[in-house]
Parts: structure tokens; sequence; C-alpha cells
């Protein structure tokens, strides 16, 4: 509940997945406050991650850190707050927020406080917001052909080819 009161508490727009069985013991969203989330968000089951990130009206996207997801909001320059569980993702998070500087930690983000903190940071701070300019900049330069990514790709390709 004190993710629910963080976003409240935010007063940003906000677009919520909330995937049904997320939630232990609960079918979809029954353990939301009736009259949540009102006029300032919409919470759906799923949705096209990538499409959604590359929308103009995206300026903030809420994570939980792994590979897939923070290159995803990378490619298309959307800082990032990151809530990180398990595996990879508190490293992912960490370079996220401490070496590229495109979003923020939520180490301890349990109370409403931080979550709202982090919402508003991540929302405000115009120098996160063109870093994470110039990385996706840098990266689509890296994919294109002659690029970093792109010849990589080519030298794999042509390896496994040869066998």
């Amino acid at each position: 509940m004190e993710m629910v009161h963080g976003l409240v508490d935010s007063k940003q727009l906000f677009l919520w997945v909330v995937r049904p069985g997320f939630v232990s013991g609960s079918t979809w969203l029954e353990p939301l406050p009736d009259g949540f989330p009102g006029e300032r968000g919409r919470i759906v089951k799923w949705a096209p991650q990538q499409e959604v990130l590359g929308h103009e009206a995206i300026v903030a996207f809420w994570t939980h850190g792994g590979w897939n997801s923070t290159l995803e909001s990378v490619c298309e320059g959307v800082p990032m707050i990151c809530w990180p569980f398990w595996g990879d993702q508190p490293l992912d998070a960490r370079y996220v927020s401490d070496v590229w500087k495109v979003g923020v930690y939520l180490e301890n983000g349990w109370k409403r406080e931080e979550i709202t903190g982090a919402i508003r940071r991540v929302m405000t701070d115009e120098e996160m917001r063109e870093r994470a300019r110039v990385l996706k900049q840098k990266l689509d330069v890296s994919l294109m052909k002659g690029g970093s990514s792109y010849e990589s790709v080519e030298s794999l390709v042509a390896y496994v080819s040869s066998f």
C-alpha cells in the first residue's frame, strides 16, 4: 500500500501495469483502495513495454531494474525509478543510479515518502533527463552500421556462420 500512497502523494500522472497474481492471494486488484487510481492514473493487466516507453508522454519508468527493462528504457531515453528484488536487478539498479545517473535506486523505498520523493525527483531532474537523452543518442550511434554494437553482432554472425 505504500506504493499506492506514494503514487497518489506525488500528484503525477501514471500508467501502472499490474499482472494478475502479482499480489499473493489476489486475482488482480482487490487489495487496492476504492477509488484508486482516480483521474491521475490507469491500471492495466499488460502493456507493450517498449512501445509505452517510446511514447512522448512517458517521462519516467518504474522498474525492478532487470537488464532487459533497463536496456529498453535506455533505448528510449527514459529515466528510471529502480526497485530491485533479486538476481541482477540490484546491480543493474546501482549502475542506473550511480554510474549512468539516469535514475533513482529505491534501496529502502518501502515508505511512501521515499517513493513520492523518488517519483518527483525523476520527473523534475533536468540533468538526469539530459543524461538519459545523451545515453540514448550514444546507444543509437552504436547500433547504426559501423557502430560498435552493430560491428559486434556482425562479428558474431560471421563467426557462427563459419561453422
